[in-house]
């Protein structure tokens, strides 16, 4: 295509956004609400990720040996341990260790227990680690009936319970999205609906004085893409300086235990870029909708 052709089509495109003004607006709304929800379900589950991410690093199998298990039975609990699929690594953790910790997770109140050291009542006990935090429970489980193991724990409740709300954050959010796309490319065929239906008789004289169907189209493909693009900025502006506002001044308050926010750069830059494809993607797809169904050049 030339570069004398290619501005035409350009400027074409950008006079049809004002031959339906309010419909224009109506799209480019439908677009950057669409894309902001978007734009908040990714840094959501960006941040989501996150956590799971960081409990997943934390997620350890706490094997218990039986009190009256000699050395040599724990060294054969280990050789058989050692000997299981999906395990990256054992650690042993004498009872003097354990109580060591238990002392240091409590603080100033872990000195009540300091006099128990000399009548020690806790157990030896191996950490395990999966090579997968999916595969914990698996591990787990092939790891209970082994002799000499008093119990296994590994927080199956809380692992269950946050896999499923990251699971539903994503589905909820997906089909939000999913919605709301169909919605923004609805009113973008609509309003070049419009503009094809305006411009009905000037489409005619220029069929016959010999206008090729892409010579027709284009202009309207340019628009369509042109009200995505528009339809983008807005949510780019909220999601890179609102969320970079977020956690410049909030990100200390909002870091609870575990939880803490992801830094937004790169992200934001990443997300910003992404919902201008989508935006692109929305308006053209929209715009091609609506030529093949209304334009019959």
């Amino acid at each position: 295509m030339k570069l004398r052709t290619l501005g035409r089509h350009v400027r074409e495109g950008t006079k049809n956004l004002g031959r339906n003004g309010w419909m224009t607006f109506a799209s480019i709304s439908a677009v950057a609400v669409m894309l902001l929800v978007v734009g908040v379900f990714l840094l959501l589950i960006m941040n989501v990720n996150n956590v799971a991410s960081t409990i997943e690093d934390d997620v350890e199998i706490k094997v218990y040996v039986e009190l009256t298990a000699s050395e040599e039975q724990q060294q054969e609990l280990l050789e058989e341990m050692e000997q299981l699929p999906n395990i990256e690594s054992i650690t042993f953790v004498g009872k003097e260790e354990g109580l060591n910790q238990l002392i240091d997770s409590l603080d100033e109140s872990g000195e009540v227990f300091e006099s128990i050291r000399e009548e020690n009542p806790l157990n030896d006990a191996f950490v395990v680690r999966a090579i997968n935090p999916q595969l914990t429970e698996q591990v787990a489980n092939t790891i209970e009936p082994l002799a000499h193991v008093e119990r296994v724990n590994y927080g199956k409740d809380f692992i269950e319970r946050l896999f499923a709300v990251t699971d539903f954050v994503r589905m909820v959010g997906l089909i939000l999205v999913i919605g709301m796309m169909f919605t923004a490319m609805f009113l973008i065929a609509n309003t070049i609906k419009l503009t094809i239906v305006a411009r009905k008789r000037e489409i005619q004289i220029m069929k016959l004085v010999g206008a090729t169907n892409g010579f027709i189209r284009w202009p309207f493909f340019v628009e369509g893409m042109l009200l995505g693009v528009l339809g983008s900025l807005i949510p780019i502006l909220i999601t890179v300086f609102g969320y970079s506002y977020l956690v410049t001044n909030y990100g200390a308050r909002i870091e609870i235990l575990f939880f803490s926010l992801v830094p937004p750069f790169p992200y934001v830059w990443q997300i910003a870029g992404l919902l201008v494809v989508i935006g692109v993607f929305i308006g053209v797809w929209g715009s091609m909708m609506s030529v093949r169904k209304f334009l019959k050049v």
